[in-house]
């Protein structure tokens, strides 16, 4: 199978005497869906922002859909990410003088897309997420559960080949969460690769076939969810 994920003898370190993470060898395949749990403080959301270019391993190699991104320069990193990753964040991050369409078609006009295709993909986005009748709408008048479905379509609108969800859940009522886990499950079982960052593991069993529990910056446990 396609390798979407390889991360290759990585350490990160933010000074001489803290090591953040590693050092971690992991590779996720194309349609796979990983979760990475563990406590505050294990390196969780520092493999994230190196799995998405945020930040660059101290020793090391990380390749996505690909590409050597440790290797790549800040604007090459941009259209890279641009093109092939789509984020959902814990709080959304929608930019709230923007209605839902136009924050849903932002990254695809980003990237040299038509209006008019751009505004094809975020319909059949709103269609499949139930939010079309929101298309107009501003983010502050939406519940937290739809604000959340807005920010996933615009994390799909490009198509990424890897969809990272950093806590997607935690700024979310239960019903909302409900949701958006059957959400993240539906996503999986089409095919999209998935890397999930989260505390739940009611979360991490549903969504994932596969999970990684990190204990100070290593991975203390690697199973298939059904055996968490």
């Amino acid at each position: 199978m396609t390798q979407v994920i390889h991360i290759e003898g990585v350490t990160k370190r933010y000074d001489s005497a803290a090591r953040a993470l590693g050092p971690l060898t992991l590779t996720v395949e194309q349609g796979e869906a990983l979760a990475v749990t563990g406590p505050s403080g294990s390196g969780k959301s520092t493999l994230l922002n190196l799995v998405a270019g945020l930040d660059k391993p101290t020793e090391g190699s990380v390749t996505v859909a690909g590409q050597r991104i440790d290797q790549l320069n800040e604007h090459a990193l941009a259209r890279f990410r641009r093109e092939k990753i789509g984020m959902i964040f814990q709080f959304f991050n929608l930019l709230d003088d923007l209605n839902v369409v136009e924050n849903i078609v932002l990254p695809a006009q980003l990237t040299g897309i038509s209006r008019r295709q751009a505004a094809a993909r975020a319909g059949e986005l709103m269609e499949m997420l139930g939010i079309s009748k929101h298309a107009r709408a501003y983010p502050s008048r939406l519940s937290g559960g739809e604000r959340q479905r807005v920010a996933v379509a615009r994390a799909l609108v490009n198509r990424p080949a890897l969809l990272l969800a950093d806590e997607p859940t935690g700024a979310l009522d239960t019903a909302s969460g409900h949701n958006v886990r059957d959400l993240l499950l539906d996503l999986h079982h089409n095919g999209q690769t998935i890397l999930l960052v989260t505390h739940d593991l009611e979360l991490a069993e549903t969504c994932a076939s596969r999970a990684i529990h990190l204990v100070d910056g290593h991975i203390a446990l690697d199973a298939r969810t059904e055996a968490l």
